[in-house]
């Protein structure tokens, strides 16, 4: 006697097959329309009185503030060279020059800030008494190019 029935075993349909069966067609659609909602809400007109991005995109043109370790001692040493001398600056650059070797890179052209500062401040003939031979004397080249 043969089976007229195979007795061939259905895979399971369980809840995890039918979840993973919902998301392969959810997730497409919600990405899509996510998408089209993101690029419909920007204002590709230019006109920024009326763009949902108005409070981010306010002052783009404006430039940020540096904050690189060169630009941060150049301004603090302005400000020391207007507060105290431009003697007492020039000794501070060597050291941060002596303490961290990677800003003598930078050093020639803090130097001359601080020399274009310095005769702007006090005159060039005051100004160049306080060169000396920091960063192979480009206070001095700084306060030349003021003059």
């Amino acid at each position: 006697m043969t089976p007229s029935h195979s007795y061939k075993t259905q895979p399971r349909r369980g809840p995890a097959r039918r979840i993973g069966r919902t998301l392969a067609f959810v997730l497409p659609v919600v990405l899509v329309l996510s998408g089209t909602l993101a690029v419909t809400s920007v204002n590709w007109s230019g006109n920024s009185s009326d763009s949902v991005l108005t409070a981010s995109a306010e002052n783009v043109s404006s430039r940020a503030k540096s904050r690189a370790p060169q630009d941060v001692l150049r301004d603090r040493l302005l400000l020391e060279l207007q507060e105290k001398n431009p003697g007492v600056a020039l000794t501070h650059l060597q050291e941060e020059i002596n303490r961290k070797p990677s800003l003598a890179a930078h050093c020639v052209s803090i130097a001359r800030a601080l020399g274009r500062a310095a005769v702007r401040t006090y005159g060039p003939a005051r100004a160049q008494s306080y060169a000396r031979p920091v960063c192979d004397t480009s206070f001095a080249t700084g306060v030349a190019a003021q003059a």
